[in-house]
C-alpha cells in the first residue's frame, strides 16, 4: 500500500496550511471560523513603519503582531473579506490600541504557529480519547418505559449542563421561555404546573445549547453518557445527531 506523506508544517502556516494539516490530523474539516473558534491566534507580519516609532522600536525590519481583540476577532470569523487590527502587542509585546482606524491586511496575510496547531491537535485528541474512556466505562442503560419519564426537572438540568455554558442557566431556566423561545425545550404539558414541576426534554435542550451557546458536542455527549437520569434519552440524543449529520 502507498503511503501518502503530508507536507510538514511551516513553523508559520498560512490558513490554507493550517486547515488542510487539521483536517489531515483530525479527519474533519476545518475553516478559519473554526480555528478561532477554538481560541488559536493568528499573527500578521508588520512591515517596520516609522509613523509608529513606540509601535516598532528597533525593529527596523517590523515584527509579527498577534490579532486577540475580541471585535477584531469577531469579524475575521463573520467572514469578514480583509484583516482589521485595531489592538495588537508592540513588539516589546505591551498590549496597543492602534489609531483609528487600525490596520488593514489581506486574509492570506494571516499566520498561525505550528506550535499551536499542534498544541491544539493534541488538546483535541485527549478530550476524544477521554470521551471514548467514559463511554466505555458507562454500563448500557437498562431498558425505561417510555410513558415513565417525559422530561428532566430544573435540578436535573442545572447538574447536567450548568457547568457547560458561561451564561447563568438557572436563570435562564426562569426567564427565558424554555432558553430558546415560546415553549422551548420544555416540556408543554407542565408548562401549567408549579415551577419546580416544570420538566425539560434533555435532546432538545442540549441541541439548543450546541446551536446557540457554541456547548462542543463531545461535552454534551459525555454529559448523556456519565448522568444516570440522562440515559434514557441517549438513543434520542445519536439519532438527533445523526440526523443533523454530526
Amino acid at each position: 500500500m502507498t503511503v501518502i506523506e503530508f507536507p510538514e508544517l511551516p513553523f508559520r502556516a498560512t490558513s490554507h496550511q493550517a486547515c488542510d494539516w487539521l483536517a489531515h490530523q483530525t479527519s474533519a474539516p476545518w475553516t478559519l471560523a473554526r480555528m478561532l473558534e477554538h481560541g488559536l491566534t493568528p499573527w500578521v507580519w508588520l512591515d517596520h513603519d516609522p509613523n509608529y516609532p513606540a509601535l516598532f522600536g528597533e525593529a527596523n525590519g517590523g515584527y509579527p503582531a498577534p490579532i486577540f481583540f475580541e471585535e477584531d476577532i469577531r469579524r475575521l470569523a463573520a467572514g469578514s473579506e480583509d484583516v482589521l487590527i485595531t489592538i495588537t502587542k508592540d513588539v516589546h509585546k505591551i498590549v496597543t490600541r492602534l489609531e483609528a482606524p487600525g490596520f488593514r491586511r489581506a486574509l492570506h496575510e494571516l499566520r498561525f504557529l505550528r506550535t499551536d496547531l499542534e498544541r491544539l491537535v493534541k488538546k483535541i485528541r485527549r478530550e476524544a480519547e477521554s470521551e471514548a474512556q467514559a463511554v466505555a466505562a458507562v454500563p448500557a442503560p437498562a431498558p425505561v418505559a417510555t410513558e415513565s419519564r417525559i422530561g428532566i426537572n430544573r435540578e436535573q438540568v442545572l447538574t447536567a449542563f450548568s457547568r457547560l455554558l458561561k451564561i447563568d442557566l438557572e436563570q435562564a431556566l426562569d426567564n427565558g421561555l424554555g432558553i430558546f423561545g415560546d415553549d422551548g425545550s420544555r416540556i408543554k404539558s407542565t408548562t401549567r404546573k408549579a415551577k419546580n414541576k416544570i420538566e425539560w426534554h434533555p435532546v432538545t435542550l442540549a441541541l439548543g445549547l450546541n446551536d446557540l451557546y457554541r456547548v462542543p458536542l463531545p461535552q454534551l455527549r459525555r454529559a448523556f453518557a456519565t448522568h444516570d437520569f440522562l440515559h434514557p434519552w441517549i438513543g434520542d440524543w445519536d439519532h438527533s445527531l445523526a440526523l443533523l449529520g454530526k
